[in-house]
């Protein structure tokens, strides 16, 4: 039983704000942000019933950060609790669901206070929470205590599963503030001209990539900034706008305002909104035709479970003026005695994300009801018999009971390979798990992932916990799979899938699978995957997310498009020329600065060593290869030998990219350039640079230097003290020469022109020849000094360092070409479209591909549909 603290407020309002650990919710930071981690992080909940769907909800909010979770249930484990309760094995059976839970649920955040409640749901009980789930719970347990927390402001969520079939209620009261209802991030745009009127008429400055209409809506509030001339607008209270086309917004009364000159942004303001729910009593008693599972919903509850009996309740229990849909009835009845993990995991990823939003009172929630089944995962071919779905005292008969054994026995002998063992992947191979995927005679699970665990990943990789850290994923996974069901096949391995790996991954490899799964973070690995599995015929399952957003795919050879042909929305490539020269939005600066962190860091250092092992590098080379051996000779010739020379070399990089090389673009293209049409060439949407002046005080300017230098000295193997103070003599006993602009220097301004050039003149070869002849002697030298092994450097990979290290560098791009200054939070969340997450969609979001495997394999057994 559980201990409470009586009396303790609901709404957290005397707690005092607890300190977020900004490591191990950095991702789910860049979705929530901190006011509403703090308000989640102070909520108490209580969640009812601990089966399968409960233990997921549980599991999703525990690792969100919310203040503490108390598990509740009356019941006993019962065999058929094995099919989708993954923290239940089979010598638990006959003890409490929810004590034998806390202890794994607890291990997920130490941050969180798991507790074990076996009592009544008594109103004193209930009071003590911010919100309450139910689960496993009967109509009228529901009704009651409902109403119960309608009348006293505690958020509710009733979230039920039964067999393919699935509900879930929200009722936040009557008067429930959403301080955030959109998921999307406020939009700004810049402006090119606004009138003086009424309406005062603002046209947005066009942008190829984007119509700005798309983002802007009738009633929006905007505010404005960096106003020149009509200044009234700037820091002004956010005004509603209406939308005339892509380009042109009605912005309210201006005609009183002096004249716009030039320049401004203007920027979406998310305005707080209030929802009005009412109680299920409300919904049983004056709506009519929620949906079409609903009759069948209220007739499981009554406690019936003859299926002709059934039919003809819930004939009776309809309220809507619409037939009865007897098959539907029908089909839900013969399959609502099963208890399936994709299902309930689904279902408990929606769940817990409407308790977050109750917690946070960000983003909109649900309104109320959702209804939802998965009936087309049934066999079309043949009709299941009660003998087919009959217990069999198996852990598995929560599944059979909807399937059939004969499918069971399919499932156990399934070969798949799972590339990936990050967040998407624990949830999927934690379902494999559940569902007997590969644990027969014959059946197997290949898993691989290069990467070891970081702390970060602990909040949304729920396989993995504190004592993981550093060790490889899908080692620790596969061992935490095998533990929730020891009969799995698994195998862990720790390979890169890719052209280079596919004397491991071949087509012995391939031939011999039943299908594939992609859990992976980037385009280019899933379009590999995409096409072995279109070579091979094989099946692929694929998941992503970004914050809010995720996409579910199941691709079959010749009757799904291949993955070629999807193309990821956020996967854009911006002119090269753009990006090298005339940088203009902040995803211009983003993508310019991950490339020189990749050109400075990793490339450089791989072409070293490339240089050093392949005797044919330099052969291969012509004149596209010039920047690649003059690098290579460079880096070899300046390999630092203390921490002076690696702040010397990053105080000279900087002078180089935010000085010298932008005084050389204004001299070839000064401020009053023009285009061939006469047209000043420095005008929307190019924005003109300015050099950036080192200032020692200036603390951007200052951890730029601290993070090249250290990563500078660390892709050859030097690793810095962080001495500021040291660095900061170094940098003022250095005198640098004055910029002299060069003759000659081609800048091209189209990616064509950048093309046309790119060919070599006769200059280019001799020098290509050249660098060829030195680089030979170079490495003659080294071969004899015995200094090629220790000439070898390390390659620093973008996803393993700290973002402040690129945060700082992207500041400084920012500045020098007048791009609108963003929070280092908001930079270092935009810098890697894929970083956003939420513990409750990455949960939600395998459980859809599940029952894509099931449709999967039914067809493979199947002789009407061997496609594969």
């Amino acid at each position: 039983s559980l201990l409470f603290l009586m009396g303790r407020s609901r709404m957290s309002t005397s707690k005092s704000s607890p300190k977020i650990d900004e490591e191990l919710y950095s991702r789910q930071l860049y979705t929530l942000d901190h006011k509403a981690m703090q308000k989640m992080s102070m909520a108490d909940v209580l969640v009812s019933g601990m089966k399968g769907l409960g233990v997921e909800i549980a599991k999703n909010i525990i690792l969100a950060g919310v203040n503490s979770v108390t598990l509740h249930d009356q019941d006993n484990v019962k065999w058929s609790d094995l099919s989708s309760q993954f923290y239940l094995s089979e010598n638990v059976v006959g003890k409490n669901r929810a004590e034998v839970s806390r202890h794994h649920l607890a291990n997920l955040n130490s941050n969180v206070s798991v507790k074990v409640a076996v009592e009544e749901l008594t109103e004193s009980f209930l009071s003590s929470f911010k919100v309450v789930v139910l689960t496993n719970s009967t109509l009228e347990e529901q009704l009651n205590v409902n109403d119960f927390c309608h009348a006293n402001n505690i958020c509710f969520v009733l979230a039920d599963t039964k067999g393919l079939a699935a509900q879930l209620f929200c009722d936040f009261g009557e008067r429930f503030i959403v301080c955030d209802p959109s998921e999307a991030e406020p939009f700004s745009a810049e402006i090119q001209h606004i009138t003086q009127g009424n309406p005062g008429i603002l046209t947005v400055a066009r942008d190829d990539e984007r119509e700005f209409g798309n983002y802007f809506m009738d009633g929006d509030y905007v505010t404005f900034s960096q106003v020149k001339g009509m200044t009234e607008l700037n820091g002004a209270e956010p005004r509603p706008i209406q939308t005339k086309d892509g380009f042109t917004l009605e912005i309210g009364d201006t005609s009183s305002f002096s004249p716009y000159q030039s320049g401004g942004i203007v920027t979406q303001v998310k305005m707080p909104q209030k929802y009005s729910f009412v109680c299920t009593h409300f919904w049983a008693r004056e709506i009519s035709g929620m949906g079409k599972h609903d009759p069948a919903f209220q007739a499981i509850s009554q406690g019936w479970n003859d299926l002709d009996r059934m039919v003809r309740l819930a004939e009776i229990l309809r309220v809507s003026e619409e037939p009865l849909q007897e098959d539907l009835v029908r089909t839900f009845v013969s399959s609502c005695t099963g208890d399936l993990s994709p299902v309930n995991a689904f279902i408990g990823g929606l769940a817990a994300q409407e308790v977050l939003k109750a917690a946070s009172q960000k983003f909109t929630p649900l309104n109320q009801w959702l209804y939802f089944d998965a009936f087309e995962c049934l066999p079309q071919e043949e009709q299941l018999t009660a003998e087919d779905c009959a217990p069999r005292n198996s852990r598995y008969d929560g599944q059979i009971a909807v399937f059939g054994a004969n499918f069971q026995e399919q499932l156990g002998k399934q070969k798949y390979f799972v590339v990936g063992a990050g967040a998407i992947g624990c949830e999927l191979l934690k379902n494999f798990a559940m569902i007997g995927l590969a644990a027969g005679q014959g059946g197997s699970i290949t898993v691989t992932d290069m990467d070891t665990i970081a702390r970060s990943n602990l909040n949304r990789q729920f396989l993995f916990q504190e004592r993981h850290v550093s060790k490889l994923k899908s080692e620790v996974a596969a061992a935490a799979i095998k533990g929730m069901n020891p009969n799995l096949n698994v195998i862990a391995e720790q390979n890169q899938v890719g052209p280079e790996t596919e004397h491991i991954y071949g087509d012995d490899f391939f031939l011999g699978l039943d299908g594939v799964v992609s859990a992976v973070d980037n385009w280019q690995a899933r379009n590999y995957i995409g096409k072995r599995c279109m070579q091979f015929h094989k099946p692929l399952l694929d998941s992503g997310t970004n914050g809010t957003k995720g996409h579910v795919e199941v691709l079959i050879p010749h009757l799904t498009q291949p993955y070629s042909k999807v193309l990821d929305i956020d996967e854009r490539e911006y002119p090269h020329c753009t990006l090298r020269y005339f940088p203009s939005t902040i995803q211009h600066t983003i993508q310019w600065a991950r490339d020189q962190f990749e050109g400075l860091f990793k490339t450089a250092a791989e072409n070293v060593n490339k240089f050093l092992n392949d005797p044919s590098f330099l052969e291969n080379k012509k004149v596209e290869g010039l920047e690649i051996m003059e690098q290579v000779k460079i880096r070899l010739q300046e390999k630092p030998q203390n921490e002076r020379d690696c702040v010397i070399w990053a105080r000279n990089l900087w002078e180089r990219l935010f000085s010298h090389d932008i005084q050389q673009l204004l001299h070839n293209l000064p401020l009053d350039y023009e285009t061939s049409s006469g047209h000043p060439f420095w005008s929307k949407p190019k924005r003109c640079p300015h050099q950036l002046d080192f200032d020692y005080n200036n603390t951007t300017h200052l951890t730029f230097i601290r993070t090249a230098s250290i990563l500078f000295g660390q892709t050859y193997k030097f690793h810095m003290k962080e001495d500021e103070a040291a660095a900061i003599q170094i940098l003022c006993d250095m005198h640098l020469p004055s910029f002299q602009p060069h003759q000659g220097v081609f800048i091209p301004v189209t990616d064509e022109e950048m093309q046309k050039h790119s060919g070599g003149s006769v200059k280019d070869q001799m020098r290509l020849a050249k660098l060829k002849q030195e680089l030979a002697e170079l490495k003659q030298k080294l071969e004899k000094d015995g200094a090629c092994i220790s000439s070898l450097m390390e390659p620093v990979h973008f996803e393993k360092v700290n973002t402040c290290q690129y945060v700082s560098l992207l500041l400084c791009v920012s500045l020098h070409w007048s791009v609108p200054k963003k929070e280092e939070s908001d930079l270092s969340r935009r810098q890697d479209s894929a970083i956003p997450t939420m513990t409750s969609l990455l949960a939600a979001l395998p459980r859809l591909l599940n029952p894509g495997s099931f449709q999967m394999i039914h067809r493979h057994i199947s002789p009407l549909l061997q496609y594969l």
